[in-house]
């Protein structure tokens, strides 16, 4: 009987953890970071649901003779932006999860 009560007592917890992470998902779309490159010419917002949500670009940087450097700033930007989101993620899920490993939630 005993293992019964151990039983429920862990499906109560899971189902609060299933519970919050729904909860925590709904937060991380709402939830941004930004990157910056060259100097802060150009500006990566993602969100944690590790998408694009916006870009802001210098004009002064805008060069018709030199558009492969915008497009590095902007990659290199967007990439450290997204790394972010997943950073902040992982972050929230550790918390959540008390540094379990469950691959495949986000």
């Amino acid at each position: 009987m005993r293992n019964m009560g151990n039983m429920n007592k862990l499906m109560k917890q899971v189902q609060k953890m299933q519970q919050d992470m729904m909860k925590l998902q709904e937060e991380l779309k709402e939830r941004t970071v930004e990157a910056t490159a060259g100097g802060g010419v150009v500006k990566v917002i993602a969100s944690g649901k590790k998408q694009l949500v916006g870009i802001e670009i210098d004009p002064e940087v805008v060069n018709p003779d030199d558009v492969e450097m915008l497009q590095d700033l902007i990659m290199a930007a967007a990439n450290e932006a997204l790394q972010k989101a997943e950073d902040m993620v992982a972050s929230e899920m550790s918390k959540l999860t008390g540094g379990l490993n469950m691959p495949g939630l986000f």
